[in-house]
């Protein structure tokens, strides 16, 4: 049996529905699906987005209106929710509980989550933030792979982690090393959570030197049509759920009129 697992920040999920997401979302072979900066409330959304057909659902909106926002889709009926991560003694921050930054949910054997990791900005609070999200997040993983460890369970934590990891993860990186995303100390951290808390990033485990593939275009300039990415989308398991991928992409779109958000669906198949 194969499980399929998809995560994709939507840039607005009203205007990507808008825009295309509803119809992939008709098509796709996926089990679950992990959102990012959804930016609404569950009530703002067409019920064919809220509540899918087919679909069990989860929203996790910011306390902040039009902010952040994190959703599960999942095929079969979670056995447990989880909305943020705090609560966990100094593994877990309360700060982050209703910021709409991360959502975990049980299924059989496996536990998922969703995650937006704030984007940051070199000089301002926003990286001030992003620091402190990651300074909680560091050690609530940890916990996190022991208690799912106690249970028998694996882990995938799926999202727009806003870091690239090594030099092949975005085109420009000479260009972008005193820049939030690509910061020597934000790399180290991303190298902790493979080394230290012994996560796989499972594309980069499935394409180890492929340069990409790449998850994230700005919309200015022409960089969708050049490529000129960021892979700051990851899938990141536990090593023994990580072994058992066999298949892992972007589902990136053939034009850039065709995009439906400036990112595209990391996909990654598993076999069970």
């Amino acid at each position: 049996m194969l499980t399929t697992v998809t995560t994709v920040n939507v840039n607005g999920l009203r205007a990507a529905a808008k825009k295309g997401f509803v119809e992939w979302l008709a098509r796709t072979e996926a089990d679950v699906i992990c959102l990012q900066e959804v930016r609404a409330e569950p009530e703002q959304l067409p019920q064919e987005v809220r509540d899918p057909e087919g679909w069990h659902t989860v929203h996790a909106p910011a306390a902040a209106k039009g902010r952040a926002g994190v959703s599960l889709y999942t095929r079969r009926a979670p056995e447990r929710v989880q909305i943020g991560f705090g609560g966990f003694g100094d593994a877990g921050s309360e700060e982050f509980d209703t910021s709409g930054r991360y959502v975990e949910i049980d299924l059989p054997g496996i536990t998922v989550a969703s995650l937006y990791l704030p984007s940051g900005e070199v000089g301002t609070e926003r990286q001030d933030e992003k620091e402190r999200f990651m300074a909680a997040f560091l050690p609530y993983l940890k916990g996190l792979r022991k208690r799912a460890a106690a249970g028998g369970r694996e882990v995938v934590v799926c999202g727009d982690w806003n870091i690239a990891h090594q030099e092949a993860d975005l085109k420009n990186w000479k260009g972008n090393k005193k820049n939030s995303g690509f910061l020597p100390e934000e790399r180290e951290w991303l190298t902790r959570v493979f080394d230290e808390a012994e996560y796989v990033d499972v594309v980069r485990s499935l394409h180890p030197d492929e340069e990409g593939p790449y998850s994230w275009w700005s919309y200015r300039g022409r960089a969708f049509d050049n490529d000129t990415g960021w892979r700051i989308d990851y899938q990141v398991a536990t090593p023994g759920l990580a072994g058992r991928a066999v298949k892992g992409w972007v589902e990136r779109a053939a034009t850039h009129a065709e995009r439906w958000s400036d990112h595209a669906p990391v996909t990654v198949v598993f076999e069970q």
